[in-house]
């Protein structure tokens, strides 16, 4: 059922900053930040060879990165992101194991304009599980 990691998802509290790190120390290709209001975010995907850095930002006051930023204001990985080919299929199949998933089940377009939904991290050691549907 799970396929290949899509993204490892960062906290941050300056967006400009972290990506002129990865740009500028790194020599990683940066791309333009991306507002996702359905998310409450503001995104930079940073393209590496076998995967993607997702750096998240607060967008608006009831961003859910805010929360994660005041209990760590440096920062820190905010979740993973695993590729499926049926997030039906897969939503059903983690459910019927016990699974949570956040939200009321229903996916919603995430920042590649695919379906996304989150698992809830007390079910996957500690780490909040997001799944793309490719």
């Amino acid at each position: 059922m799970i396929g290949k990691l899509n993204h490892v998802a960062i906290a941050v509290p300056d967006l400009g900053a972290a990506a002129a790190q990865y740009r500028d120390t790194l020599g990683a290709h940066v791309n333009p930040p991306q507002d996702e209001p359905d998310h409450g975010v503001t995104v930079v995907f940073i393209d590496l060879p076998n995967t993607k850095i997702e750096l998240l930002h607060p967008l608006g006051d009831d961003s859910p990165i805010a929360g994660f930023l005041a209990k760590n204001p440096s920062g820190g990985i905010h979740h993973i992101c695993y590729e499926v080919d049926d997030i039906m299929a897969a939503r059903d199949r983690l459910t019927a194991a016990g699974a949570r998933v956040l939200g009321d089940g229903t996916p919603k377009i995430g920042a590649h304009g695919k379906p996304v939904l989150f698992l809830h991290p007390k079910d996957f050691t500690g780490t909040l599980v997001e799944l793309e549907q490719v």
